[in-house]
């Protein structure tokens, strides 16, 4: 009968003992269970994308990204950018944002480059107007026109736009990688309406240059017009006007500012040889 009871009691140990580790186990487990990180859906680029290419079905995908780290400007679904055109090259696998894009219904090509308000304008260039081919897309430059005024002998050249970005060289609407100069025939700015009348009609009047200037460097400068009579040693001081007339319907005299006086040109040496009873007179410059 007591060994029974040992037995039946030894029995019972065991299960509890069993039971309790199986629960405990079980709860540890749970304890130390990760839950998978929640995420959104972003359109991303499947493939290498370059600027002026226009969005599709077949070259965007979605890509799952963290809960945590949103991204602004980010789309959620391919249709929101079917249509819409890229501004800048993008990597394959690179989230798609709406400042990378052109504005929906801007167009494509280099017309969704040009914002509102804008206008976009093509000279002609050469190696040396173009600044030895350095004119790439993005840079900024002026532009200067050296022409002959009305009723003036005297060739100007002067600033006519300042500051003006890059927009295409050639056909190019991105610089390379290495920056590499390229020479082209043709180049594109962007201007306001304003700027683009006075370009065109510098560009009827006389030769345009181009003048590459710093990225960074936004300053405007009013400088006067530079004049050939400049180059001497005579400054005019009034420019000529052959409307305004003088005393007597004579054209009003243009007024010049003398230079330095010119030096006297030094005298000769002179030479006298005698031959016996002969002399001969030679004349040596300095």
């Amino acid at each position: 009968m007591i060994a029974r009871r040992l037995i039946l009691s030894l029995f019972l140990s065991l299960v509890g003992s069993a039971l309790f580790t199986f629960w405990l186990s079980q709860k540890f487990n749970k304890a130390h269970v990760v839950e998978p990180p929640k995420t959104l859906g972003y359109v991303t680029s499947s493939v290498p994308i370059q600027a002026g290419e226009v969005l599709n079905p077949a070259n965007v995908k979605i890509v799952q990204w963290p809960i945590t780290s949103p991204l602004e400007g980010a789309f959620a679904k391919p249709e929101q950018v079917a249509g819409r055109t890229v501004l800048y090259p993008l990597a394959a696998g690179q989230p798609i944002l709406n400042t990378q894009l052109s504005a929906a219904g801007s167009g494509i090509g280099l017309t969704a480059k040009i914002p509102e308000g804008m206008r976009a304008i093509s000279l002609r260039s050469d190696q040396i107007v173009g600044v030895a081919g350095f004119l790439l897309p993005g840079t900024h430059v002026d532009v200067l026109v050296t022409f002959h005024p009305q009723n003036s002998p005297d060739a100007i050249t002067t600033t006519v736009l300042q500051d003006a970005q890059v927009l295409a060289a050639g056909q190019k609407m991105t610089p390379d990688a290495d920056a590499k100069a390229a020479t082209t025939d043709v180049v594109t700015l962007l201007v306001n309406p304003e700027d683009a009348e006075r370009v065109v009609l510098a560009s009827q009047q006389g030769t345009v240059h181009f003048v590459l200037r710093n990225g960074s460097d936004h300053e405007k400068t009013n400088g006067a017009p530079a004049q050939v009579s400049s180059f001497g040693g005579y400054t005019p001081t009034q420019a000529p006007n052959l409307k305004t007339a003088g005393a007597g319907g004579a054209p009003a005299p243009l007024l010049l500012r003398k230079g330095p006086a010119p030096q006297a040109a030094p005298k000769p040496y002179t030479v006298v040889t005698m031959y016996g009873n002969k002399q001969v007179t030679e004349t040596i410059p300095q």
